[in-house]
Parts: C-alpha cells; structure tokens; sequence
C-alpha cells in the first residue's frame, strides 16, 4: 500500500473544498492525507460493544438550583457600559434585512 495519494487525488480534495493548492502543497498533501486516512481507517476498526458509547465524555447528571430573587440591577449603571443606547434602550446592529 502506497504512503501517499496521488496528486489526482489530493486536487479532487482542494476542489472540493475549493482552495487552491501549490505544487509544494500537493506533495505535502499527498503525504499527510494518506496518514489522515489511516488514522481513520484504524478507528474504523474498533470494535465496540453497545455498553462502550457514551453521549458524554462523563457521566454528569444535570445541577438544577432554585431560582432566587435578587436585588434590582440600577438602570443608570446598565447604561454606563452600553455603547449606544436611544433613551432606556440600548441599540444594537441590524443583523437582519427586511
């Protein structure tokens, strides 16, 4: 089995990706893809058992605490820290065009 793609290969990936590649480019590709392909390759081999998978990393179970009234927050404080404010609301950009 060959330790790197062929060049073919690496351009069908630059295209699909659409990037373009340099010649030195290719050459590295050839080389670090193909070692990308067998990582995967090998993790595709693992052999897992329906007690084995985890949604998780760890098993944490979900804090809740009770919700607790606090003090009022002073609107002319809020108002200090906002860059651009129209009376007692503060503006923000426009994120969507109608």
């Amino acid at each position: 089995m060959s330790d790197r793609l062929t060049k073919q290969e690496v351009l069908h990936v630059a295209r699909l990706a659409r990037i373009n590649v340099t010649e030195e480019e290719i050459e590295k590709y050839q080389v670090q893809l193909k070692q990308l392909l067998d990582d995967v390759d090998k993790i595709k081999e693992v052999k897992l058992t329906n007690e084995d998978r985890l949604i998780a990393p760890v098993e944490e179970k979900t804090v809740c605490r009770e919700d607790e009234q606090g003090e009022m927050l002073d609107p002319e404080e809020i108002m200090k820290n906002v860059p651009s404010s129209n009376g007692n609301f503060v503006e923000v950009p426009v994120m969507i065009n109608e």
